[in-house]
């Protein structure tokens, strides 16, 4: 008889948004989940340029999405509030197939 597989949980939850931070040490980010949770992170130093900072911290957390709970998803940055700081809400892409699964 053959074992079937125990699927691990994901160590975090889905992702639902995310803020975009610039400090005077670099790019910061932090990722808040659907059950409350929150991880932090930051971009490499040579991301200078807002546009490039925030392409960045979108395709991370779009990885980690996908890597970690096999689904799809897009960042909808909303308008600027202060001159250092966004805030990005997280959208399920429609269609998505892998999410069934």
């Amino acid at each position: 008889m053959a074992r079937r597989q125990k699927r691990q949980r994901p160590p975090f939850g889905l992702p639902r948004g995310i803020v975009l931070l610039a400090t005077p040490d670099g790019w910061r980010y932090s990722i808040q989940t659907v059950d409350g949770g929150m991880l932090c992170g930051r971009l490499t130093d040579e991301l200078l340029d807002p546009e490039v900072a925030l392409i960045a911290a979108a395709t991370t957390l779009e990885e980690l999405a996908r890597d970690f709970h096999g689904t799809t998803v897009e960042v909808a940055w909303d308008p600027r509030q202060e001159p250092w700081a966004w805030t990005g809400r997280v959208i399920p892409v429609p269609g998505d197939e892998t999410a069934a699964s």
